[in-house]
């Protein structure tokens, strides 16, 4: 390395420590009361929030006569609406989940940490419950004084209003979320009698406490010390990831404005630090990208709406990339490459879970050939195969299933002249006995394939084939 890299690198590491002198990490010794300023980006992160809807309203959702999404561990089913996955199926769900981690990757590696400041559930959550204590308490500042001031009715009837209201969050919380996995309308009738049992009565004690913990008194500490993807997004944020930055090259050096007209030889920030007052972690975000930082944006709304009042262009603080601000990227977002390959890959994975549930049989059958004896000599000179025919029935109704056979010639099968009742989210045995006249054997091994075929409700005709062996004398 020569004398001049070796600078150039001495120099970058000395900026890099000059900046993380000014970084601030609240350990938990004070309380954040982020200002709340209306405008653009915090419309948006409402329209996120609004998603978990979703996570409340969901298990009302009926599909016929049961609840339309049910994970029904006990009997092993998971109901999406008109699909039935059982366990034999599973790689689907596991390929969904691939799926969202791909895409939260894919948005770190585009946006940063939005998934953090738009919709993760820890988010969410604490600003809903700083949105009732501001209303409840007041602005920042009067929060302030409040936890300050001695107590006296006033004091204890708003807290207790608004750790009732924390809690009543948390229990629907918990609630809701056992609601997947129970019938939604089962699992509220057995609260209101008193008759929970025990599995859901601890899940739902769980979350009530757990939420109001997290969201009412841990709040950005969760995020801090607690979350592992908030250590996992932060290293995946690059000089090309479009993250909220402050334009130093803009606003620098800064200085307050002197009865509205700015000082002389300084920049567009006027020191007001009301990006600082509404930031939820107490980042300073003038001070680059630091650990806290859940990029929210909500620092956009609080600057811009200042640059408006003091009548200069806004975008002092925006979502662009490190590179952009320095001039050495101009192109927008869909036309850099790594958008295209991350979205081929998303692309890929959704047309994997659709061609599994494309090829999700209502109905499977699985044929197994008995081992001991592989074949039995008739005394009409013919040869036996013994069969144990197992079907799984995906369906949400029983399934009255009719089993063929096809192979050799001369084949005929037994055991089926009564169709199979197939129990919906069960497997139904039965064993068979197929036998075919030596004189039409061509081989020791040939193959055979078995059919099931069944009709639903709706009249429609469902069908399954296993091709199997079946074995003869050498």
């Amino acid at each position: 390395m020569s004398d001049t890299q070796q600078s150039k690198q001495d120099a970058a590491i000395a900026d890099l420590y000059a900046e993380a002198e000014h970084w601030h990490i609240n350990t938990g010794d004070e309380t954040i009361h982020a200002k709340r300023i209306p405008g653009r980006w915090r419309t948006y992160k409402w329209i996120a929030n609004s998603v978990w809807l979703l996570f409340f309203l969901g298990p009302f959702l009926r599909w016929g006569d049961r609840q339309a999404v049910l994970f029904d561990i006990p009997n092993r089913q998971f109901h999406i609406f008109g699909v039935t996955i059982l366990p034999q199926d599973f790689w689907m769900l596991s390929l969904l989940l691939l799926f969202f981690a791909i895409l939260l990757a894919v948005g770190t590696a585009l946006a940063g940490r939005v998934y953090c400041g738009f919709f993760c559930f820890q988010t969410v959550w604490t600003d809903v419950y700083t949105w009732i204590e501001e209303w409840l308490e007041g602005n920042p500042q009067k929060r302030r004084k409040l936890e300050k001031a001695p107590w006296d009715a006033t004091k204890i009837r708003i807290k207790a209003i608004k750790h009732f209201l924390w809690i009543v969050i948390g229990f629907l919380t918990g609630v809701a979320f056992v609601s997947w996995f129970v019938d939604v309308f089962d699992l509220w009738a057995a609260i209101f009698s008193l008759t929970l049992s025990g599995a859901s009565l601890v899940f739902v004690a769980m979350f009530t406490a757990g939420t109001y913990v997290l969201a009412g008194f841990l709040r950005e500490q969760t995020c801090f010390w607690l979350c592992p993807y908030a250590r996992i997004q932060g290293v995946m944020v690059d000089k090309t990831t479009a993250v909220p930055t402050y334009d130093f090259h803009r606003g620098e050096p800064r200085g307050r404005m002197a009865k509205g007209k700015k000082q002389e030889g300084k920049g567009d920030c006027v020191d007001c630090a009301q990006c600082v007052a509404v930031c939820p972690t107490g980042v300073d975000i003038r001070h680059g990208q630091q650990e806290g930082c859940i990029m929210c944006a909500l620092c956009i709304d609080a600057c811009d709406t200042v640059m408006l009042k003091v009548g200069l262009p806004t975008g002092l603080i925006r979502y662009e990339s490190l590179d952009q601000l320095n001039g050495m990227e101009n192109r927008p977002m869909y036309a850099r490459p790594r958008v295209w390959v991350y979205s081929a890959i998303l692309l890929l994975a959704l047309m994997g879970i659709g061609y599994g549930l494309s090829t999700l049989d209502a109905i499977e059958i699985k044929v197994l050939h008995s081992r001991a004896p592989l074949y039995v000599m008739q005394s009409d000179g013919s040869i036996q195969n013994k069969y144990t025919i197992k079907i799984l029935n995906k369906m949400t109704e029983d399934l009255s299933t009719t089993i063929t056979a096809s192979g050799p010639k001369g084949l005929i099968l037994t055991g089926t002249e009564e169709p199979i009742e197939a129990v919906h989210g069960q497997v139904s045995a039965r064993t068979v006995f197929v036998k075919v006249p030596k004189a039409h054997l061509e081989g020791e091994n040939m193959p055979i394939t078995f059919t099931a075929t069944a009709i639903n409700d709706e009249g429609e005709t469902l069908v399954s084939e296993r091709e199997s062996v079946f074995i003869g004398p050498k």
